[in-house]
């Protein structure tokens, strides 16, 4: 038998001078292992058609099919003929469509659209204080199509200037929704200032407010800071207008979810902050216990239970079920002064230096490293941190205080196995469920 032979020959269907691929893309064949297929993998973020051609002679070509890219890559297991000779050649054409061009072929998404309006919740999110939490303004509630737009939004590469970065990139579903670098990579190589906060339960912060320094004064604000971000994402609001009124599977996705196919960046904006309000963590081992008084819990969990709401005032500044803060903003003594006055960087006003905002402790497992600049890799050294290094600063939050609102740090003196307990506690707040729900999940279609 003749021995197997693979070529990928990158043609053009465009005149000499402008043979080339696109900037950034890329063309791989393989043979994974010994059996009847051979893997073609396409990049380019700029997401063209390529006609994709198979010859058993390089004179006899067949046409495989056309493959339209629709978020950056597109991956397929092609046919191999045992023992023969088979060559495979990808024609880019910078002209060229996909004759239907529409959601079904550039989504995996279900029918009908995935639960996010009626999400079941716990009796305990429907009474105070996680009623009164709730930021969902009267004229942006969650509704399937809106939060099914915005999710095919948050995990496009459409949304930064050279079509690399989507939101998912700094907000990972398997790490809480969170990045698990210190910093996060921008579109051009350059890194965030602060560590990307994990947005599980975004919907019950009852201030409302978005960022660490609180400087956008609501989710659907917030949103569209990012994709205009000259570290981030680095577009304009009228490019990324232009570009996505370009694909017209965003016509269907609009029109389901406003009622009319235009796209507009209030749109944009409403449909990112309907999905990321939908981003709810109810299903923790912590969820269980509440409902069953905690039969569940190791001894070791239930001490780190009492002590998070007891000796350790934890529960001061991560109140309730959703472990947030309730009305207050706090600083808790990181260092003195700080080198990101976070708040006090925006107002100028020395009594609101070191205040960040306090997010939900739920997922905080997934979430590492931790604090504003990620200065904690792992949840022991947390716990650390609170038990005996807060630094005493002016704007130190009372509940930090031993003594009284004007007193020095407070020092917990816990021993190794408290604060062991105190981590195992926090470790039931994850949500595996959550990091792994399809709903949540990238939904374009990469091919195989």
């Amino acid at each position: 038998m003749k021995p197997v032979r693979l070529l990928l020959i990158v043609a053009a269907m465009v005149p000499a001078a402008s043979a080339q691929l696109p900037s950034g893309a890329s063309l791989h064949l393989t043979r994974p292992d010994a059996g009847s297929t051979v893997r073609l993998a396409l990049s380019d973020p700029e997401n063209h058609s390529y006609l994709i051609q198979s010859s058993p002679d390089l004179k006899t070509w067949s046409e495989v099919g056309t493959w339209k890219i629709y978020n950056g890559s597109f991956n397929r297991n092609l046919p191999l003929q045992a023992g023969g000779t088979l060559f495979y050649r990808a024609s880019y054409d910078p002209t060229r469509v996909v004759p239907k061009d529409d959601v079904s072929l550039a989504l995996l998404l279900p029918t009908p659209r995935g639960n996010y309006a009626a999400q079941t919740l716990p009796a305990r999110f429907l009474v105070q204080p996680i009623v009164g939490q709730d930021n969902t303004p009267a004229d942006n509630g969650v509704t399937d199509s809106g939060a099914t737009l915005g999710r095919v939004l948050f995990y496009d590469k459409r949304l930064s200037f050279n079509q690399t970065i989507s939101c998912a990139s700094c907000h990972q579903q398997a790490h809480g929704f969170s990045d698990p670098a210190r910093f996060s990579t921008g579109f051009n190589g350059g890194h965030t200032d602060r560590n990307s906060m994990g947005l599980a339960n975004s919907r019950w912060y009852e201030r409302g407010a978005f960022f660490w320094d609180e400087r956008s004064a609501t989710l659907e604000i917030q949103v569209l800071e990012p994709i205009q971000n000259s570290v981030e994402m680095g577009m304009t609001l009228p490019a990324l207008v232009t570009r996505l009124s370009a694909e017209p599977f965003y016509a269907t996705l609009f029109n389901d979810a406003f009622g009319s196919p235009e796209v507009t960046s209030g749109k944009i904006s409403r449909a990112l902050a309907q999905f990321v309000r939908s981003i709810i963590s109810t299903r923790t081992k912590f969820d269980t216990g509440a409902a069953n008084g905690f039969t569940n819990f190791t001894a070791q969990e239930n001490q780190g239970r009492q002590l998070f709401n007891g000796a350790g005032n934890c529960n001061a500044c991560h109140g309730s079920d959703n472990f947030v803060p309730g009305p207050a903003i706090n600083n808790n003594g990181l260092e003195n002064p700080y080198t990101d006055k976070g708040v006090g960087a925006i107002t100028g006003r020395p009594q609101d230096e070191g205040l960040f905002k306090v997010g939900s402790l739920r997922n905080i497992a997934l979430t590492a490293p931790y604090m504003h600049d990620g200065r904690f890799a792992t949840l022991e050294e947390v716990v650390e941190f609170y038990n005996s290094g807060v630094v005493a600063h002016p704007n130190l939050s009372p509940p930090l205080r031993a003594g009284g609102p004007a007193g020095p740090p407070r020092r917990l003196n816990l021993t190794a196995q408290e604060k062991a307990a105190l981590v195992a506690f926090l470790n039931t707040l994850t949500d595996t469920a959550l990091s792994t729900d399809s709903r949540f999940s990238d939904p374009f279609n990469y091919g195989d």
